[in-house]
């Protein structure tokens, strides 16, 4: 497998691990400790975790969302004002979570670079 591979696979597993464990900012965790273990080069570094958290948040968001008919989706897409559709407040949630595991790999990668001139 390639390096960009096992750090998408990686960042899924312990973003799913801590998850049990840890509030949703577990997922920048998760992002970290991949991006320090398994560095990747220029928007990699971004893109990587970003498309891992945003595919694991939009399956696990559409399982939960699922099992009551989409009913609290509903309502908090009311309630933040996008038309009530709680399909695209699953596609915000996982968008957000890209994002916050995106600029906590980079976060990672510098880490990893300061902790090696040293």
């Amino acid at each position: 497998m390639t390096k960009k591979t096992t750090n998408f696979i990686l960042t899924i597993v312990l973003a799913a691990i801590l998850a049990l464990f840890l509030p949703w900012w577990s997922v920048m965790v998760a992002a970290f400790l991949s991006a320090v273990f398994i560095p990747l080069k220029k928007a990699s570094v971004f893109f990587i975790p970003f498309l891992a958290i945003l595919a694991y948040w939009i399956v696990y968001c559409f399982v939960l969302s699922s099992a009551n008919d989409f009913t609290l989706a509903k309502k908090i897409s009311e309630l933040l004002k996008v038309g009530g559709n709680p399909y695209l407040l699953i596609l915000i949630t996982g968008i957000i979570g890209g994002l916050a595991a995106g600029i906590a790999s980079i976060f990672g990668k510098q880490v990893a670079g300061f902790a090696k001139k040293e």
